[in-house]
């Protein structure tokens, strides 16, 4: 047998896994792994400015690729930056593998510098949490692997204890590492479905990231049509039905959410495919005594003493909606044209307005350079309740947020790993200033990255939706001011170049220049917050 070291088992396991990038702050004890990195074709080290920024890189390449992200970070503090991203992974339902360094064996349970238990740091924040042994490394890599890709997708967090890397082993191969497969319905739950579906007169389809997983977007787009359906989406399920098609009925819990509760608010059954309440749970929107029919690949989480089961399918997504397309066709009681006239009230109130210039406008004039099939990241703010709602989202993966975990400082991390796992794509990301402050140093990896992106910043000093909270409350401004005034910095930052728009015909222009651009731009707009006054925060349930 050859002999090699542990630590070129863990990185050409990794890279066999088809792991391209490990986005990190390295330690002493990684030192042998950047080594063995170094020196293995097919996988590079991305350095991050901070672990957690690290950690949203991850995320997002394994929901790009459908590999685990991989992230690291190194004792103590260095795991619990990470821990941000890493929760971030499991809630927002991204495989990925967060490897930290551990101590050894002999240390674990002393009074050490650094040292925390990183295993019970981890295990609230994942699906699973392991170390590896010298003579086992890949094994271990593979079980978290399937973990992490299994069932709802999560993070698996890997200790690699300090002293073990440079140990001579058997070199150690990694196979195909596929999820569990998904069982089959249970044939009794698919008939309640079908029966609570066929009793229904007015079934509205909820849609949810698990939705996005199964791959089932040509199924629901042929229900909503053979049945004459209204559609609602998740935000994370952004583009599995075109917002320009008949039955789309808007997105649940984003801008101008009490107007989608009007269609809602009408049926007497919600069929949830692959609904994740991570996002919003059900009793947030649903009318009290509305019945639910579920299809996922886990139990319903609801309060049952306010919302009746008529079904409940759990396993594989597709043969369920197989069963209802096998129903004869025969439109139900909708009114489709009045949802088509409530959606064209709804656009009109989100598009851009003559006047001050806001983010409505911004995200018009954006959209329209941006082409269709580039990504767009966001930050969280109230700019991305308007991404949610008003964003025009062509399919899966092109628009790509945090929803489940809610993290600001998510959105520039994200755009630099879709830009690294989709190198001829255009990438922008959208931000809010507050958020670009948390992770501006990530700026620095867009640089050394040589990454074309357009950083696009919404700049209005203000914490717009916990200010918003406050008014409504009666409370006075504090504490959510960004700034007094101005804008973020001078013409550059970390040496990426910034150019400020303060009108629509401006963040044109400068749009079009930064997406020609060889290299990460930042495009300021100066944005009036007080357009979102009237369009977040709105009540889901009329």
């Amino acid at each position: 047998m050859t002999s090699t070291t542990v630590a070129r088992n863990v990185v050409t396991g990794l890279r066999d896994l088809g792991v391209r990038h490990i986005f990190g702050v390295p330690s002493g004890g990684w030192v042998d792994y950047m080594e063995a990195i170094r020196t293995t074709d097919g996988i590079d080290f991305v350095l991050a400015s901070h672990e957690g920024g690290a950690g949203f890189m991850a995320d997002v390449c394994g929901r790009l690729t459908g590999v685990p992200g991989v992230c690291f970070g190194t004792f103590g503090p260095g795991a619990t930056n990470l821990a941000t991203g890493v929760g971030g992974a499991t809630l927002d339902r991204s495989p990925m593998l967060a490897l930290t360094d551990e101590m050894p064996a002999p240390l674990r349970g002393r009074t050490v510098q650094m040292g925390i238990d990183h295993q019970a740091l981890f295990a609230p924040l994942t699906k699973a949490t392991m170390r590896i042994a010298a003579d086992s490394a890949t094994d271990t890599l593979a079980e978290a692997a399937r973990i992490a890709l299994s069932g709802r997708p999560g993070a698996v967090h890997v200790g690699l204890p300090q002293g073990m890397s440079a140990e001579a082993v058997e070199a150690q191969a990694i196979g195909a590492v596929e999820a569990d497969p998904l069982p089959m319905p249970d044939p009794a739950a698919t008939a309640a479905l079908v029966a609570a579906f066929a009793a229904a007169e007015r079934p509205v389809l909820a849609i949810g990231l698990g939705a996005v997983h199964a791959g089932v977007q040509d199924r629901i787009a042929a229900l909503a049509e053979r049945f004459g359906l209204p559609v609602l989406l998740t935000p994370m399920a952004k583009g599995m039905i075109a917002e320009d098609h008949p039955n789309y009925a808007g997105v649940l819990f984003h801008a101008l959410s009490d107007m989608v509760g009007q269609t809602h608010a009408e049926a007497d059954l919600v069929v949830a495919i692959g609904y994740d309440p991570i996002e919003f749970n059900y009793e947030s929107w649903m009318k009290d005594g509305l019945a639910l029919a579920s299809v996922d690949v886990a139990p319903i989480d609801i309060d049952r003493d306010k919302h009746p089961v008529a079904a409940e399918v759990v396993g594989a997504i597709a043969p369920a909606l197989d069963a209802l397309l096998a129903l004869p066709a025969a439109s139900k009681r909708w009114d489709l044209a009045g949802l088509a006239a409530r959606k064209a009230a709804m656009f009109a109130k989100l598009a851009g307005r003559d006047g001050a210039f806001g983010p409505c406008a911004a995200l018009d004039v954006l959209r329209d350079v941006l082409p269709d099939n580039g990504i767009m990241t966001c930050d969280v703010g109230a700019h991305t309740h308007l991404i949610g709602q008003h964003w025009r989202t062509p399919k899966p993966g092109t628009q790509i947020m945090t929803n489940g975990w809610s993290a600001m400082g998510f959105g520039l991390p994200a755009a630099i790993a879709a830009k690294l796992c989709r190198p001829d794509t255009p990438v922008c990301c959208v931000l809010g200033d507050g958020g670009f402050l948390m992770t501006a140093g990530e700026l620095a990896t867009a640089v050394r990255e040589k990454l074309p992106l357009v950083i696009v910043i919404f700049t209005d000093n203000d914490l717009a939706l916990i200010r918003i909270k406050q008014e409504k409350k009666s409370n006075p401004i504090y504490g959510t001011p960004v700034r007094a005034e101005g804008t973020i910095g001078g013409p550059s930052l970390f040496g990426v170049p910034v150019t400020v728009a303060r009108d629509p015909a401006e963040f044109r222009a400068a749009l079009v220049a930064g997406f020609a651009a060889d290299g990460p731009v930042i495009v300021e707009a100066l944005l009036d917050s007080r357009e979102y006054d009237d369009l977040v925060l709105r009540k889901d349930k009329p």
